[in-house]
């Protein structure tokens, strides 16, 4: 089975029924315990050091792990992902990008699929065949995620890493799902986790992952993981075909699309606060401009860059906002 990289959630079925194995090569670079050599790799060949870690990581991770071809978005995520396919053909890995149609229409969204089936040389039949086995995945997922903010027995990190990782169910969706019955057999054993603040966390998924763990010193948990649920398509289910699941898909397309449904978890899951996290030197940080004004709820935004661990301020302003957030609640404020 030929092995091929994703810079971000693309339609996973398609290369699937290709008979692709799939790897997000994000997922290996930011859990690797020698994570900065991928982006020190990347700087040496010239990538600047005011470029976005991410995709200094994920070239640093396609030429070290021997990645020989690889679908990156162009439209709808990483502003830079265009060069970055650039410099990775010119390395010899070939190149097939993926575009999410900035006019989030229906029409145009199905045309982007049937381009994309049609460069993979399959059929929309074996595409939805493909799909109704990943969505009984999906569906564990989603009761994971349902143990998290409605049974509060699920930790915050297990929400994040089982859906951040259903972009490609971890190379391997049989043992994936097998993986997820089991853990989810275990979780519903235990006594609820009982914390006082219930956080949202929006925003790209962090390189600074030890924020849930962080976060519930201070009698506070992470119900809410906006983009990483969004990898695990909770409203598949809802949809008779590809082209809905993909249109209904909000990280990619504007910004009031995905508020929408933001500020229906924020009340579906009972927040007091949410956590905005970005990466250095991303667009994505202006867009906090928006969410605050848009969202009555209280914000911080931090921002991360190379570091895989909070540093010493971004904590004091985590443990200030949750101070704050603990005033409001028992009416100190």
């Amino acid at each position: 089975m030929n092995r091929i990289g994703i810079t971000t959630t693309v339609p996973v079925e398609v290369l699937l029924a290709a008979g692709y194995q799939v790897t997000d090569l994000n997922n290996i670079f930011v859990t690797s315990e020698d994570y900065s050599e991928y982006i020190d790799l990347a700087e040496k060949d010239g990538f600047p050091k005011s470029s976005c870690a991410w995709i200094k990581g994920i070239y640093g991770v396609c030429l070290k792990e021997g990645i020989k071809e690889i679908v990156g978005v162009v439209e709808g995520d990483c502003s830079n992902t265009r060069a970055l396919l650039e410099v990775l053909e010119l390395k010899g890995v070939k190149v097939y990008p993926f575009a999410y149609p900035h006019s989030h229409q229906l029409k145009d969204v199905k045309e982007a699929l049937d381009k994309f089936m049609a460069l993979f040389n399959v059929s929309r039949e074996d595409v939805e065949d493909v799909r109704e086995k990943l969505n009984k995945v999906r569906a564990l997922v989603k009761r994971l995620d349902k143990l998290t903010y409605l049974d509060n027995k699920a930790t915050g990190f297990e929400n994040h890493l089982y859906q951040v990782s259903s972009s490609d169910f971890n190379g391997d969706f049989n043992r994936f799902g097998e993986e997820l019955k089991t853990l989810i057999a275990e979780i519903k054993e235990r006594n609820p986790i009982d914390k006082k603040l219930r956080l949202g966390f929006i925003g790209v998924p962090p390189m600074t992952i030890d924020i849930y763990e962080y976060v519930e010193k201070f009698d506070a948990s992470f119900v809410y993981s906006e983009v990483q649920r969004e990898f695990a398509f909770p409203r598949a289910d809802e949809h008779d075909n590809i082209y809905q699941q993909y249109y209904d898909y909000t990280y990619v397309y504007d910004l009031d699309f995905r508020l929408k449904y933001i500020k229906r978890e924020i009340e579906l899951r009972n927040l007091d606060g949410l956590i905005h996290y970005t990466q250095a030197f991303c667009y994505r940080e202006i867009e906090n401009i928006v969410i605050k004004q848009e969202l009555d709820i209280p914000i911080l935004n931090i921002s991360g860059d190379k570091l895989n661990r909070l540093d010493s301020r971004t904590k004091l302003r985590i443990e200030a906002f949750l101070d704050m957030l603990g005033d409001l609640k028992e009416g100190r404020l």
